[in-house]
């Protein structure tokens, strides 16, 4: 085992762990050591060479390290979010949806919706006007980018309704936030 020079701890090496081992691990800790747990069993999640069912179930760890690993800051709420936004759009797009909610793109939806609870169309008229804005007025758009950058992908899984039309109106202003 390794040391992290810059912080005094130690480094583990979980890349040749098992999922059994590692999700013992994930739930025996929190806090920064389940980074390193969530980009390992994401990166299994990539891999076409294995099942379908392995490769949701490495999802599924790296959805519970990614929520164990943050704490309640709004920009760390924001990025554990956006984590678990995108992994969960990939899995939908490759591996298809199904009727767990976390692959289905309706809860998803909803999950995106809840964490977005400003307008579009009121962030895209704050966009117009930001360099006016307080600095955390910017971080409060930088978030809510972080937070949609999956709706495009998203919309396209998405039966018409009140839902796809906000999932599509963020998509919209995605690219104009900071």
């Amino acid at each position: 085992m390794q040391e992290d020079v810059r912080r005094g701890r130690p480094i583990r090496d979980l890349g040749d762990w098992t999922i059994d081992r590692l999700e013992a691990f994930t739930a025996a800790h929190d806090g920064e050591a389940l980074e390193q747990v969530r980009v390992v069993a994401q990166s299994h999640v990539y891999r076409s060479g294995e099942p379908r069912p392995a490769r949701l179930r490495w999802a599924k760890l790296s959805l519970l390290a990614n929520e164990r690993l943050h704490g309640d800051d709004p920009w760390e709420q924001a990025r554990m979010a956006g984590q678990a936004f995108a992994l969960r759009t990939w899995v939908i797009e490759h591996l298809g949806p199904d009727a767990d909610p976390d692959w289905d793109p309706a809860v998803l939806a909803a999950d995106t919706l809840a964490a977005l609870p400003a307008d579009p169309d009121d962030a895209r008229a704050r966009c117009a006007g930001r360099r006016d804005l307080p600095v955390e007025h910017i971080g409060e758009l930088r978030r809510q980018k972080n937070l949609s950058a999956h709706a495009s992908r998203l919309a396209a899984f998405l039966r018409p309704g009140a839902a796809k039309d906000r999932i599509a109106a963020w998509a919209a202003v995605h690219n104009l936030l900071p």
